[in-house]
């Protein structure tokens, strides 16, 4: 139990439903469609598409999702990956003969095919009740009647607003000021669009004239893209993986995301004694640190589009794990100069929902970074996401950018399974952080006994890109020590990541959570 004299949050316990996201008014949406007949599928599509226009700097319809998810009255968790492909046009040997070693953020060929809308139009054709009408009008209205930026949100236009250019700029601020507290972000643009998928499917994004907005955008600016490449955006049920930490089962979205390294991680870290550590020590930091250098190393070696990945069973492997752990030294930081991840971001939305009849749903909805690639199409203002920054162009690796090719992915969304019951659907947002962040929450859960929204309010660091970046949760002399094992130690700048979960506890209540580093809330009924 929390120290109440304290700052921080209580978890929320309902009964019918609960919504863990970051966002109030979407949490409230949410709510209301399980409260009118829906389930957590629809819950969770109107909510997200809703996110969109609540947090335009970290997602919207422009970008892709991943979903986990049960049917009421099963334990089998499904997934979806609704991440789009590169173009066709897109060639790793031209980019590299103009030049290029790495594809970068701002370019246009960095920018990847929307996956997101194909997914929810999917998935509430095949899992929801209420229809996909139901479920975009409460995105519709508040696109239309526009939404005060909450100041999470503000914060992020005041560090990314100048990565907005051109129609981004038109769209997505205030006559090219960042948009700041209380000041309503309206897309009326992006109602247009959403109506006319309401209406018509998928033809109303893919086809037709937002297709041609997006299309004409793009080329503008020197893409590739063609009507082709957005007709032919197909999102594709997958088979999850899986790995075990103690008692509990962590089930993650397979290649393209990453969550086979979240798996990785524990793994490793089964090796060390974390239980009897300091939750909130030096030996924690320490290890934790290590075992995600090396697991995020082996990540950048296999994981790539899922026709492309052919080591996976290596990187999920016991005698894998082991074999790194025995790299750790309890006392002595790794070199920093072992590969991280090229393009790490803050920016994701992650909405989870379950329902009165026990259906659960965790997804993950992105831009990659913040507003994305900047660029968004000039009639209706779809923000592209820049995810095919993604790719390496290293000739021959298995994430080599190429046309038709999906980018290795960071978003990932998680569940928990404990004797083969589902019992607990969460998500951390963060880009790269977001692996480290899953292993993170679930030994705070699992090692030290903490309860879901007190696993989330933990300070938090990461290793990355050569330093240990560290919250102001740690104290200096911890700070200190690491320093003193050779760590290159750095306070970090902004909050590291976000999360939302949502517990199924063996009384029969949920117990919902949700990271005080968002606007968020977690919302019952």
């Amino acid at each position: 139990m929390r120290n109440f004299q304290q700052p921080g949050r209580s978890t929320v316990i309902a009964e019918n439903g609960i919504c863990a996201t970051s966002h109030p008014l979407a949490a409230k949406v949410a709510i209301q469609m399980l409260e009118a007949g829906g389930n957590a599928m629809d819950a969770a599509i109107a909510g997200a598409v809703l996110l969109g226009i609540c947090e335009p700097q970290s997602t919207g319809i422009g970008g892709d999702a991943f979903c986990l998810f049960n049917e009421a009255g099963s334990d089998t968790v499904q997934a979806l990956n609704a991440s789009g492909r590169a173009p066709a046009g897109l060639e790793a040997a031209k980019l590299r003969a103009e030049g290029m070693d790495v594809l970068p953020l701002n370019s246009v060929h960095a920018i990847s095919l929307p996956g997101a809308m194909d997914g929810f139009i999917r998935l509430s054709k095949d899992h929801g009740k209420l229809g996909l009408k139901a479920v975009l009008a409460p995105a519709i209205h508040y696109a239309d009647a526009g939404v005060p930026v909450a100041p999470r949100v503000a914060f992020d236009y005041t560090q990314s607003n100048a990565t907005l250019h051109g129609a981004g700029r038109t769209h997505f601020t205030a006559q090219g000021k960042p948009l700041t507290v209380g000041q309503k972000f309206r897309a009326p643009g992006q109602a247009d669009v959403l109506r006319r998928v309401a209406m018509d499917g998928r033809e109303g994004f893919y086809e037709g004239e937002v297709a041609e907005d997006m299309v004409t955008s793009l080329n503008a600016a020197g893409g590739t893209h063609t009507l082709d490449d957005f007709a032919s955006v197909t999102c594709d049920y997958t088979t999850p993986v899986n790995g075990t930490y103690k008692d509990i089962e962590l089930v993650e979205h397979p290649p393209n995301g990453q969550g086979a390294t979240a798996i990785l991680i524990l793994n490793i870290l089964k090796h060390f004694d974390i239980a009897g550590l300091d939750p909130m020590g030096t030996a924690r930091a320490h290890l934790e640190a290590e075992a995600s250098k090396l697991a995020y190393d082996t990540r950048n070696r296999v994981i790539a589009d899922p026709d492309h990945t052919t080591r996976l069973d290596h990187m999920l492997r016991a005698d894998t794990a082991a074999q790194l752990a025995g790299l750790i030294d309890p006392n002595k930081a790794l070199s920093p100069v072992l590969p991280g991840a090229e393009a790490v971001h803050k920016d994701t939305v992650y909405i989870t929902v379950v329902d009165k009849d026990r259906m659960c749903v965790s997804m993950i909805y992105s831009i990659f970074h913040s507003f994305g690639s900047g660029l968004a199409s000039d009639k209706f203002g779809i923000l592209f996401q820049n995810r095919a920054a993604g790719f390496t162009l290293e000739q021959g690796h298995p994430n080599e950018a190429g046309g038709g090719k999906r980018p290795m992915h960071t978003i990932i969304p998680g569940m928990v399974k404990r004797g083969d019951k589902i019992e607990m659907p969460f998500g951390v947002m963060g880009g790269a952080y977001q692996p480290c962040g899953h292993a993170r929450m679930l030994t705070n859960m699992e090692d030290f006994g903490m309860d879901a929204q007190t696993a989330i309010d933990a300070p938090r660091s990461f290793a990355d890109k050569g330093a240990l970046n560290v919250e102001t949760g740690y104290s200096d002399s911890v700070a200190q020590a690491l320093m003193d094992k050779g760590h290159v130690v750095t306070r970090a700048e902004d909050p590291i990541g976000g999360a939302q979960a949502i517990k199924l506890r063996s009384d029969g209540m949920l117990e919902g959570a949700s990271d005080p580093r968002k606007d968020g809330i977690a919302l019952g009924y």
